[in-house]
Order: structure tokens, then C-alpha cells, then sequence
């Protein structure tokens, strides 16, 4: 006989397939949109998607999908939801899934898959995805139970958000998504194996208010981890009330303001002298929410080589990964920042030090030679600072575009800078950049983008027209892979092996088979232009802008050097 409890929870399930099980799983999720790309393995949940209620982005390649859903997490700070079908499909989000891992972004990927009785027979479109994914998802699952489906999502979306977000796969047989069963949403998820990053140790909060006390030269580096827990204005309070400068990784531009007198630049293989050489001076480094990748440390062993070493990081995995860490905080950095402001830090002792760091600012920024005849790329990133009051969401691909962008765009608030950090993923700029303007539609979007990587995504542009996105693309157009043939240049002796493109398509006329305005720039005036119009008329364009195609990104640390052996410095 049931019990008055098994019988309300029986009124409170629902007899429905697996397809609508997702359906009704993603509405209890409040999921906004969907990115995908139907296929034989999944028709079954198109087919509950068709009436679902929920709307759906059709790219034109599964890798467009899933890089428009890593756009819409990064700006919207939800999940990416994408939807592939077997084999191909699958295989086709791998360097998403990757990319998402790499950067930390909550992505819930539903992947169709034959039928479960089939598997293993190398049965059309079948791929093991599961062992494929398996290194570069936060998690994944491959649902041989319909009952499973509602308990799998809710610890996929869990998964996904919480802690170090990142990206979770779960595979669906297709008769798995053809079965009726009960669907009764659980409202909680029991994982004892899961564990959150706890409440940062009050012991090493007072460690590192020692540390501060007793340091002259302090740095805070911020990383994406700072934007990820919305802690930026918790940043901006602990660097004034202490008194210390700021350096941004890549990723964690936008967590402090760029016009701040306290904000030293980017850090890096091609970060500003002043914030190389404040990292190498330091007597005190505080990481706040970065991984030290070897793209910001150089040679490790003259990284930070005289300081004491802070990170605060929510994975405790990082801590001691690449740098040797002195006092490590395992937390959230927002909550972390409010705990060391809760003890109320003075003012370091290290006036002089602030005055050397901004000394070394002035007398060596960024820089480029204007020659009257061409148009600068450098130039070109600081007219679109100019023309959008520096609060446009920027995306890009990898590559010189990348840093040209990240060096002189400057961003003043958090949640415009969608790039490709960890993977640097040519082709992800354009439906990144679909992403960010579904996630954010008031926004001004521009996708800086360069001649190479365009063309691997080029076939997103049909999202412009069928979903009247006014995304501004600015094809950085250098006629050559740029970063390929700068390091062709510098280490192997102008040996242009394969990274010159010297037959480039009439972007005008690829624009116009869109159903989009494009146009050719290849001096200041005309691109103003061009692109106030476009603003003013809030559509999309395509702006083929003719840069100077010899140009090199500057400073630069070569391969195997100190992070203050930089090349390139302002002459």
C-alpha cells in the first residue's frame, strides 16, 4: 500500500517522452534561448522544441553554435545551452567544449547519439563522444535511462554554474529520447562527491593582511575569476583603500577600469612594460581568480622571482599549478575581497613604488608610428574606443587582431570582452559576437576580427539578417594569418610558410550575398565614416578595413624569456 507521501509525489509527476522531458527541464531552468543544429538523432527533440516555447538559434555550423552560446555566457553570466546530433554534429563542438573548458564558461551541451543498442557497432553517424569530451567538459553524461533525464540536467545545469563554471555534455541515445516516462523535475541536487569551494579560511585572510603590512612593492593581478563572481567593484575598493596597483590578464580585462591611475595595463607576452616589470619588481603578488598560464608568466623561474606569493583562486587545482604559491585563499573572490575589507587594510607604505610603476607608464606606453599614408591597426581599435565611448562588447578571434584589441580598445567596466583566451580559437569571434548581442540586445557589438580566422566562421553573417543583429564586423584585413607570419618574421627568419593570404574574397559582395552592407576602408576618414552611419542607423556592416599589412604586435616577450625581457618597448 503507498504511503500519502509516494502518493503526492506521484500527482506531481508527468508521463512525457525524453524530448519532452528536455523541453520542460530547460523551462524550469529559465533557459532564454537554445543554440543548434538538428540532425537524424536529435529530430526528436526538435520535434518537442518545435511548440516548446523555447527559442531556438539556428548557425550554420555546430561550431557556430556553440561559440554564440560561449558569447551569450560570457556576457549574460547563464549557461549556453547548445544541441548537436550525432557523429559529425558531436565532433563539430569539440573545439568549443574545449575552449569553454580553457576560459570557464557554464555551457550545458545536449549531444544526440544511435540508438543505445546500437552502440558500439559503428553504426552511421555514431561517435564516442563521450570518451572525446570526456578530458575537456567539467562533467558528462550518456543517459541509458529515460528515468535518469530529469535528475542528469539538473546536476548538468548545477554542474555547469557553480564553483568553476565550465561546460557539461550529456549524450542521448536517440530511443532514449523517444521513451515515455515520469518526469517529475527535482527541485534540489544530491551530489556527495561535488564539493564547492568552502568559505575562504579567516586564518589566511589575516595571512595576507600580514603580508601587506610588511610589503613595499605589492601587485594585484586580476583574472577572469574576478569577472566570473561579479566582484569588481570589491576589486576597485580593496586596490584604492590599500593603495596597490592593478595588472589585468587577457581574460580579466574590464574587473578594473583602464583610465584608473592605479591600473598598470595587461600583463603578458605582449602586456605593457609597466605591468611586466611591476610583476618582476614585486615584493607581494595578490593573483585574484587567474591560473598563471604561461602566456602571462614567461620563464616561471623570473616570474615574480622576488615576491611573496597570494592566490586566491574558487579551484583549488590551480593553486601550485605553475606558480609556487606562499599563502593560497581557496574561495570565491568576491567573497574573499569582502572578507579582507572587512579588516579594513590601510594604505600600504609604498608611495614610491606607485610613483616608479606610473613613471614607468608614462615614459614607456603603448605605441605605434603613424605614417600618414596607411591605416594603422592600432589606430583603427582606438577610433572604435572613441566612436562607442569605449562601452561596446568587443569580441574576437586569436591573433595579432586579439592583442591589438586588448592593448588599445580600454575597457571601463566589466562584461565587454569576449575572447578566446586559453585555446586561442581562430573563427570565434563572429558567433561569439551573435551570442553577445542575443545575450545583451541594447548593446553596441563589435566583432574585431581578422582576415584569417573570418573566414573559417564566415557563414554566421546569414544570423545578421534573419535575426536583425546589429553587430558592427571589423575585419582587421592585413592580407596574411598576422601572429603566424609575425613569428615567421622575427624567429624564422621571414620565411612566410603558408601565412600569407594574398587572394582574399570581395568582402563587399559576401556581405551583399548575406543580405548585409559591406564596405572597403583603408584610410581613418572613410572608416569613421562608415561606421558612425551604421551606429546611427543601428544595422549591421561589414567593414573591410585594408590595415597596414607589415604591422607587428608590441611589446612582445619571446618564447622561453623573462617576463622583464620584453622587445619592442616604446624606442
Amino acid at each position: 500500500m503507498k504511503t500519502v507521501e509516494e502518493t503526492k509525489a506521484k500527482k506531481t509527476s508527468q508521463l512525457l517522452s525524453g524530448s519532452k522531458m528536455i523541453v520542460e527541464a530547460l523551462k524550469a531552468e529559465k533557459v532564454e534561448m537554445i543554440f543548434g543544429y538538428p540532425g537524424g538523432a536529435v529530430l526528436n527533440i526538435y520535434d518537442a522544441l518545435y511548440d516548446g516555447g523555447i527559442p531556438h538559434i539556428l548557425p550554420r555550423h555546430e561550431q557556430g553554435a556553440i561559440h554564440a552560446a560561449e558569447g551569450y555566457a560570457r556576457i549574460s553570466g547563464k549557461p549556453g545551452v547548445v544541441i548537436a546530433t550525432s557523429g559529425p554534429g558531436a565532433t563539430n563542438i569539440i573545439t568549443g567544449l574545449a575552449d569553454a573548458m580553457m576560459d570557464s564558461l557554464p555551457l550545458v551541451v545536449f549531444t544526440g547519439q544511435v540508438n543505445d543498442f546500437a552502440l558500439g557497432t559503428d553504426a552511421f553517424q555514431e561517435a564516442p563522444v563521450i570518451g572525446i569530451s570526456m578530458p575537456i567538459t567539467k562533467h558528462n553524461y550518456q543517459v541509458r535511462d529515460v528515468r535518469d533525464l530529469p535528475r542528469i540536467i539538473k546536476e548538468a545545469f548545477h554542474i555547469a554554474t557553480t564553483g568553476r563554471p565550465g561546460p557539461v555534455l550529456i549524450d542521448i541515445p536517440k530511443n532514449i529520447s523517444a521513451t515515455i516516462g515520469e518526469f517529475d523535475y527535482p527541485k534540489e541536487v544530491h551530489l556527495p562527491g561535488y564539493k564547492l569551494a568552502p568559505t575562504p579560511k579567516q586564518s589566511d585572510i589575516e595571512k595576507v593582511i600580514h603580508a601587506l603590512k610588511l610589503s613595499k612593492k605589492p601587485i594585484i593581478l586580476a583574472g577572469a575569476g574576478v569577472l566570473i563572481a561579479h566582484a569588481h567593484e570589491e576589486l576597485l575598493q580593496f586596490a584604492e583603500q590599500t593603495h596597490i596597483p592593478v595588472v589585468n590578464t587577457l581574460l580579466g580585462l574590464g574587473s578594473f577600469p583602464h583610465n584608473h591611475e592605479m591600473f598598470l595595463g595587461m600583463g603578458g607576452m605582449h602586456g605593457t612594460y609597466a605591468a611586466n616589470m611591476g610583476i618582476y619588481e614585486c615584493d607581494l603578488l595578490i593573483n585574484i581568480g587567474a591560473r598563471f598560464d604561461d602566456r602571462l608568466t614567461g620563464d616561471l623561474e623570473q616570474f615574480a622571482k622576488f615576491a611573496q606569493i597570494v592566490h586566491v583562486d574558487i579551484d583549488p587545482a590551480e593553486i601550485g599549478k605553475n606558480i609556487h604559491t606562499h599563502i593560497p585563499v581557496i574561495g570565491d573572490a568576491k567573497e574573499t575581497l569582502t572578507l579582507l575589507l572587512k579588516e579594513n587594510p590601510a594604505s600600504c607604505s609604498n608611495s614610491e613604488w606607485v610613483t616608479h610603476l606610473q613613471g614607468l607608464k608614462e615614459d614607456f606606453p603603448l605605441w605605434y608610428v603613424p605614417d600618414g599614408k596607411t591605416l594603422k591597426p592600432q589606430r583603427l581599435i582606438e577610433l572604435i574606443h572613441q566612436q562607442t565611448s569605449g562601452d561596446a562588447i568587443i569580441t574576437t578571434d586569436v591573433g595579432q587582431h586579439q592583442m591589438w584589441a586588448a592593448q588599445f580598445y580600454g575597457f571601463t567596466s566589466p562584461n565587454k570582452w569576449v575572447t578566446s583566451g586559453g585555446l586561442g580559437t581562430m573563427g570565434f569571434g563572429l558567433p561569439a559576437a551573435i551570442g553577445a548581442q542575443l545575450a545583451a540586445p541594447n548593446s553596441s557589438v563589435v566583432a574585431i576580427l581578422g582576415d584569417a580566422g573570418f573566414q573559417m566562421t564566415l557563414q554566421e553573417l546569414a544570423l545578421l539578417k534573419q535575426y536583425r543583429l546589429p553587430i558592427k564586423v571589423v575585419i582587421l584585413n592585413n592580407q596574411s594569418m598576422g601572429m603566424v607570419r609575425q613569428w615567421q618574421e622575427i624567429f624564422y627568419g621571414g620565411r612566410y610558410s603558408e601565412s600569407l593570404l594574398p587572394d582574399q574574397p570581395d568582402y563587399t559582395k559576401l556581405a551583399d550575398a548575406y543580405g548585409l552592407k559591406g564596405v572597403v576602408v583603408d584610410n581613418e576618414e572613410d572608416f569613421v565614416q562608415a561606421f558612425q552611419l551604421s551606429l546611427h542607423l543601428n544595422e549591421p556592416l561589414v567593414i573591410d578595413c585594408r590595415v597596414t599589412p607589415t604591422e607587428n604586435v608590441y611589446p612582445m616577450i619571446s618564447p622561453g624569456k623573462g617576463i622583464q625581457e620584453m622587445v619592442g618597448v616604446k624606442p
